[in-house]
């Protein structure tokens, strides 16, 4: 490509992108063409005086760049404009019957909602802007074409800045703006159902946390030994709703509209203990999002500054510039097929070394962490915790239900 602006040619194969000297180069070039000269970026067939395919098919002689995917490889590709992605007219009124549910849901409820309304800055406007009654104001974003992952972080950021939480809509198990930022995705239905009042499920996004102690009569693996056994340890995992024990009820869009709005839904950041993605974004109720920061200690429910996920870094083949123009031929440049990002697999994960003892019968000595897990583990309130009379293990002892001896003494007292 040919930079008007410098007047310097650019390679896309190298790191630096031919011009050591401009650090700066990449985060220019990849700026959304809306917030840059659309004119920034030339094919430099064209500026050679050589032929542009796509200016002799009566197209755009102009460019902007993305990311491809092909065999693993990330490799930044040099497209013509106008971009690679038209919203179809189906689309379109998906979105649009999606954005006047989401209004229309929100007035019924009593709360402030308005559509296409533009930050401060007027950087990003938010499809729906739904107010709560403390000033809670939620910014949906319907996203039902592919959208490149630095667009969501830095819509996303954007809105964070305002005091606006975004929340994206997605109806594709593949979109980019998956664990990006504050997501749910919904299914793909025409816009005559959506307009309609047809149920929209909220299918990945939204999750519940499940605590448990690890022992045989638990109906879940271990998710520490492969499946393997128990290890009599306490986990934590967020679970999607039909995957809970007991099973939960599906959360629908109306319902993700009112509780996000009221704070009864609140939006997490769970970061990856096993490497690979950065973390997970997701919307869960309060009173869990509150016992997930008492067994963490996490307290941010986003992370201060996305990072670049593995799967994202760019890889560079260092090559010669290439001075021929593939209009038309930007498609093997990403002739993957996108990864499937919701797999709706439990995430997160927090183990307790073990269900803790009420050392030496002393309360205090017991802490807060160990304490919040025992609780939602054993589903009790804190107060009905005591220990078991026999091995000091911290159990049910007070209240309803209550018992003086754990079941695993109690099984060794009744053979005696």
């Amino acid at each position: 490509m040919w930079h008007t602006g410098y007047g310097i040619e650019i390679n896309l194969s190298l790191p630096d992108l031919g011009h050591p000297g401009r650090p700066d180069l990449l985060r220019e070039i990849t700026t959304s063409v809306a917030e840059r000269d659309p004119h920034l970026l030339e094919c430099l067939a064209h500026h050679d005086g050589r032929e542009c395919v796509s200016e002799a098919g009566g197209k755009s002689p102009w460019m902007f760049v993305r990311q491809g995917r092909v065999g693993g490889r990330r490799p930044l590709v040099a497209s013509h404009l106008p971009v690679t992605h038209k919203a179809t007219p189906a689309e379109s009124e998906q979105h649009r019957a999606t954005k006047e549910r989401i209004v229309e849901t929100a007035s019924r409820y009593g709360l402030g909602a308005e559509a296409e309304v533009p930050t401060a800055n007027r950087r990003s406007i938010s499809d729906a802007l739904v107010t709560g009654p403390d000033g809670t104001r939620i910014g949906w974003e319907i996203q039902y074409h592919h959208l490149s992952p630095s667009s969501v972080h830095r819509r996303s950021a954007n809105a964070v800045q305002h005091q606006i939480t975004p929340l994206w809509v997605a109806k594709d198990r593949t979109a980019s703006l998956i664990d990006r930022a504050p997501w749910a995705r919904v299914d793909d239905m025409p816009w005559k159902e959506i307009a309609g009042g047809k149920e929209m499920v909220i299918r990945g996004g939204y999750r519940y946390l499940q605590v448990w102690k690890c022992v045989p009569s638990s109906p879940r693996h271990c998710p520490v030994a492969d499946g393997a056994g128990h290890c009599e340890r306490v986990h934590a995992e967020w679970f999607l709703p039909a995957l809970c024990h007991p099973e939960k009820p599906a959360v629908r869009l109306e319902d993700l509209v009112l509780s996000s709005a009221t704070g009864e839904s609140v939006p997490v950041y769970v970061p990856n203990r096993g490497g690979g993605r950065a973390g997970r974004h997701m919307w869960v109720p309060v009173d869990d999002c509150r016992t997930w920061q008492e067994l963490t200690g996490q307290t941010a429910p986003l992370p201060a500054a996305e990072s670049q996920e593995a799967d994202d870094a760019i890889t560079f083949a260092e090559q010669d510039i290439d001075r021929t123009c593939r209009a038309g031929e930007e498609g093997r440049f990403v002739s993957d097929a996108r990864p499937i990002r919701d797999l709706g697999q439990p995430t997160g994960g927090f183990t307790l070394a073990r269900m803790p003892t009420q050392r030496s019968r002393n309360p205090n000595l017991i802490t807060a962490v160990e304490r919040a897990a025992a609780s939602a583990a054993l589903g009790c309130p804190p107060w009905e915790l005591g220990p078991c009379a026999e091995c000091g293990q911290l159990m049910r002892r007070y209240g309803r239900d209550a018992a003086m001896y754990c079941d695993v003494c109690r099984a060794v007292l009744n053979g005696r």
